[in-house]
């Protein structure tokens, strides 16, 4: 078996993601696609815990824009989050893998609720462990829940799954000559308003010691790659090494 960097990992993915190349909802591709990067990790032990957006469902940015209530905006959000862990759920169970899915905001008939210590033991027994609806709590976002849960179930890294190979000084799609920086530090990731987390989700990352990986998920065996301690993507330090 292969050795592994980290033996618990926690990995953010955006609802966005879900998409595929449709405008809305959920491309069935995609979710199978995550479960067959994921499935040799978890086989080989690999305690996985995972947080997902709900931006291509509802977004409370959004709603709030268009003049929606906020926290009323923000609860749809999370709701969101909810259908996106429950899809997860079911493809990854088709696939032959263990799973719960927890929730922040209470719905036992489809979720269990959220309670620390019982996320622990689920990803101690050998279960991919999903964290649905956020924080449970409005103006938060869930690069800030995904943040939150890597503190308190202590993953030993925070994995940010995204469509780029990393974190660049400015959007390489509109500026393709942008320098893509291989480890940065917190700081710097806060100073340069880099768009890699929100301000809040580093912070709290930053003030826990909770290093934080962004890659991309859709390169063929990236997940394994940056689980084992290759260098994937981008590493957020506290302080860069001389």
């Amino acid at each position: 078996m292969a050795t592994y960097k980290y033996n618990r990992v926690l990995l953010k993915l955006s609802g966005e993601a879900l998409m595929g190349q449709g405008q809305f909802g959920i491309d069935a591709s995609v979710p199978q696609r995550i479960a067959e990067g994921i499935k040799p990790v978890w086989e080989d032990g690999v305690q996985i815990a995972i947080v997902v957006g709900g931006g291509n469902i509802f977004r409370g940015l959004a709603g709030a824009a268009s003049g929606m209530d906020r926290a009323q905006a923000d609860n749809m959000g999370m709701l969101a989050t909810v259908i996106n862990s429950l899809a997860l759920q079911d493809t990854f169970e088709q696939n032959g893998m263990d799973v719960r899915v927890m929730s922040a905001i209470e719905m036992r008939s489809v979720a269990e609720t959220y309670i620390r210590r019982r996320a622990i033991r689920h990803l101690e027994k050998g279960r991919i462990t999903i964290f649905a609806a956020g924080t449970g709590n409005p103006y938060f976002t869930t690069d800030t829940a995904a943040a939150l849960r890597a503190c308190e179930i202590n993953a030993q890294v925070l994995m940010k799954a995204t469509k780029v190979n990393g974190i660049y000084e400015a959007d390489p799609v509109t500026h393709p000559e942008a320098k893509k920086f291989d480890t940065i530090t917190y700081m710097d990731v806060l100073t340069r308003e880099l768009k890699v987390m929100d301000a809040t989700a580093t912070a709290l990352c930053h003030d826990n010691h909770m290093p934080m990986m962004v890659f991309n998920l859709e390169e063929e065996g990236a997940f394994r790659r940056a689980v084992l301690g290759e260098p994937v993507g981008t590493t957020v330090v506290e302080e860069e090494s001389e």
